[in-house]
């Protein structure tokens, strides 16, 4: 065998670009956002120049019999039928298609430098391979053209694509495999196991074994716990607990943090009444939000370690069981062996309800939108009931977080239909998509808006997740849906009110919940004494956005990126074609000055959905 190696005296890596070799070019690194981004070095920069295939084909290999593109860390597969070179000479058109499948050691020894033999670990969430290829020049078209990642003017083999190994810890030497990969998406491959072993000769670093789950219990003994976070939620506690006691949870781990309205006093007496586990947020002082410090606490919290179902929810979300009598026992009957469900967002509006009102959410808002919602992002998000057997390391906002790869196989997932979930959204999906949405067992009712009035409070309080963002006019447009009528949740009622009445008549909570009413009301009065609450409050009740609050399913990605501002009066105040599509274009004139003149640039119809052609 002959190797030749060329030197160039140019740069051939991307410009701008740092080496290779950093973990920032690696493609499946975690948190690029937080990393260091390399000095620019063209001389070990990510090969940038497609030009260099066409001179090594005119200068060296223009002739040979057959020619493969891969680089030094890959291997190609085992196979038992023709090689690809081969395979390249037998193809009509001379090209077959390689597709590199990245794989990764679990851990190299410390002082080590990785070696093949390290790597026995693949991705189970599939992460896109990589392209290459392998063509034979005298069988392919004369007019072809070489590229990195493909050949521009010839079809692949029919067959289908050759595979190869990209051994990742040798292009990206680190001493973390958590540098260039989450470890939680790596699981063993016997194959690449028995490689190390046969071939290479070497011994890996395993994965630690995690002990398996243990057996079910049965339903009707389960203990359901809640963990949630509040501020200024002192008027609509007493409901969401009465509810979802109703329901069967079981227990509730609430943390606070600077309460001006009687929350705190309000969950302390519950607290006493052991009713509720109040803990004070511990988010000060750290560089967490408040939301993820909680759930970082409840962790170490005893009621959380002993519950046998987890959910982290807020007090706007209820959950809506629709199986048998709307129990959690009828869900939990409905989905067998499942030990996660995700309950999947629907977003209730104010049902064009300005004033705060002492009443139940859910007899007073029951217009939401329809379940076919894709847009805006935030209507198909979900929140995860989930068995609590170490299937994951801590709690997340939407699902548990920290996937213990070793345990994938004892992952049984279901949406609120009770479908089996893709093994792609195991490790850090947040919301549900067209092929993955249900309601038929259970959804999570989402209030996020309630009353126009006390909207006003919530956006001065701000939020306890995405703290740096307003929730203003544009989250209002986003999260007020009132398409249709939903009040399935409502034959719970009765059981409800029983809940609120026994809490209600518990030493001191009657007067904590009037006391905390009082305090809303005075809030809203304070926020619309000044001008610009004032001026936000005529926005949200305007005929405008009432009306846009029923078109959701007409608008795209960008109107609510952008807001009802970039709505023409021209959209809402018309009747909108079934099946149309409006969208604001990125183009559109900044010198417009009248809705007619931006119409014909902003506004336009497309083609029916696909569901419902």
């Amino acid at each position: 065998t002959r190797v030749v190696v060329l030197t160039v005296d140019a740069p051939l890596g991307k410009a701008g670009s740092g080496p290779e070799a950093h973990a920032f070019n690696a493609p499946d690194a975690p948190g690029k956002d937080r990393m260091d981004t390399p000095e620019p070095n063209p001389w070990s920069a990510p090969f940038g120049e497609n030009v260099v295939f066409e001179l090594l084909r005119a200068l060296f290999v223009g002739d040979a019999r057959a020619v493969m593109n891969i680089d030094v860390y890959d291997l190609l597969e085992q196979n038992h039928g023709p090689n690809a070179f081969d395979r390249a000479v037998a193809a009509p058109e001379g090209l077959v298609t390689l597709i590199g499948e990245r794989i990764y050691p679990w851990s190299v020894r410390k002082g080590r430098a990785p070696v093949f033999g390290d790597h026995i670990c693949r991705r189970f969430d599939g992460a896109p391979g990589n392209p290459r290829w392998c063509i034979a020049p005298a069988s392919a078209p004369k007019n072809t053209v070489w590229r990195l990642v493909r050949i521009v003017g010839a079809e692949p083999d029919a067959a289908g694509p050759i595979t190869y190994l990209r051994y990742m810890a040798l292009r990206h030497p680190t001493d973390k495999v958590s540098e260039i990969v989450p470890k939680s998406s790596l699981v063993e491959d016997p194959d690449l196991i028995e490689r190390a072993a046969s071939i290479f000769k070497h011994k890996p670093v395993r994965a630690p074994e995690e002990s398996a789950p243990e057996p079910a219990i049965a339903h009707k003994q389960a203990r359901v716990a809640i963990v949630t976070t509040m501020k200024n939620e002192g008027p609509f506690i007493l409901e969401w607990l009465a509810y979802h006691r109703a329901i069967g949870v079981t227990d509730f781990l609430v943390y606070t943090n600077d309460c001006t309205d009687g929350t705190d006093t309000m969950l302390q007496l519950l607290d006493r009444h052991g009713i509720v586990h109040h803990r004070e947020n511990p988010f000060k002082g750290t560089d967490l939000k408040p939301q993820h410090a909680a759930l970082q606490a409840a962790d170490a919290e005893p009621i959380i370690q002993n519950a046998d179902w987890v959910v982290c929810m807020d007090v706007d979300e209820f959950i809506n069981v629709k199986a048998g009598a709307g129990h959690l026992n009828d869900l939990f009957d409905a989905v067998g062996d499942a030990n996660m469900i995700s309950m999947t967002w629907r977003l209730f509006g104010n049902s064009d309800v300005h004033a705060y009102e002492d009443q139940f959410i859910l007899e007073q808002f029951t217009s939401c939108a329809p379940e076919l919602a894709r847009k805006p992002h935030q209507a198909w998000g979900f929140k995860t009931l989930f068995r609590n057997i170490g299937l994951f390391r801590k709690l997340g906002v939407h699902r548990p977080k920290g996937l213990k790869p070793q345990l994938l196989d004892q992952i049984n997932w279901v949406n609120g239909s009770g479908r089996p979930l893709p093994q792609s959204m195991f490790r850090n999906a947040w919301r549900s998509t067209a092929s993955t949405y249900g309601y038929d067992l259970v959804s999570l009712n989402h209030y996020a808006v309630r009353s126009a009035e006390s909207f006003l409070v919530k956006r001065d309080r701000g939020r306890v997740n995405h703290v740096e963002r307003d929730q203003g006019l544009t989250y209002w447009f986003r999260m007020n849906n009132n398409a249709q009528t939903e009040t399935s949740i409502q034959r719970r009622i009765d059981a409800t009110q029983s809940a609120f009445d026994a809490l209600g008549a518990l030493d001191g909570v009657a007067s904590a919940h009037i006391a905390s009413v009082a305090a809303h009301r005075a809030k809203i009065a304070q926020l619309l004494s000044g001008s610009n609450y004032q001026e936000f409050y005529d926005e949200l009740t305007s005929e405008k956005l009432q009306a846009l609050s029923r078109l959701h399913e007409h608008f795209g990605r960008d109107i609510f990126m952008q807001g009802p501002g970039s709505i023409p009066d021209a959209v809402w105040q018309d009747p909108i074609p079934p099946n149309t599509l409006v969208t604001v274009s990125h183009l559109a004139s900044k010198e417009a000055t009248s809705d007619e003149d931006e119409l014909p640039q902003m506004v336009r119809p497309t083609r029916q959905h696909p569901s419902r052609n």
